[in-house]
């Protein structure tokens, strides 16, 4: 792929990510929000629809997976790197969304350090941070 085509891809593909984060509160369920930014420590959890959270939280969680399948692509163009990193993004959410859904049903009674972080990975694309420098370095190791 041409360099400049490249450059041109991975910019759209990092504002959709930055859209997706902006726009955030208009496309996603996500009471969690507003709580996490107040007092948390002090007030009681808000009244959650769980399934209307989760739907959102996994609705959210594809569309940042393939804007970071996109990235991963266009800056490796390698098959087996999409491969992986499909189904690392997979067994992530499968992982988190379970631990989350048992978290939010015991009300963060364990602590709130915990469910909020798990949270965070979920709705940001935090694994792609950890992903590309990985194959950047397995890409300079190979040469």
């Amino acid at each position: 792929m041409n360099k400049y085509l490249k450059i041109f891809f991975l910019i759209c593909l990092f504002l959709l990510l930055f859209l997706i984060r902006g726009f955030s509160d208009e496309l996603f369920y996500d009471p969690l929000i507003i709580y996490f930014q107040n007092d948390y420590l002090y007030t009681q959890m808000p009244q959650i629809n769980v399934w209307h959270l989760i739907v959102d939280m996994l609705f959210r969680y594809v569309l940042n997976s393939l804007v970071s399948l996109g990235i991963i692509w266009v800056l490796f163009e390698r098959k087996d790197y999409l491969k992986f990193t499909g189904f690392f993004l997979m067994l992530a959410f499968m992982i988190l969304i379970i631990l989350f859904v048992f978290l939010l049903k015991d009300k963060f009674e364990s602590g709130y350090l915990l469910p909020f972080y798990v949270r965070r990975f979920i709705i940001h694309p935090i694994f792609l941070l950890l992903l590309l420098p990985a194959f950047y370095y397995q890409k300079l190791s190979n040469r």
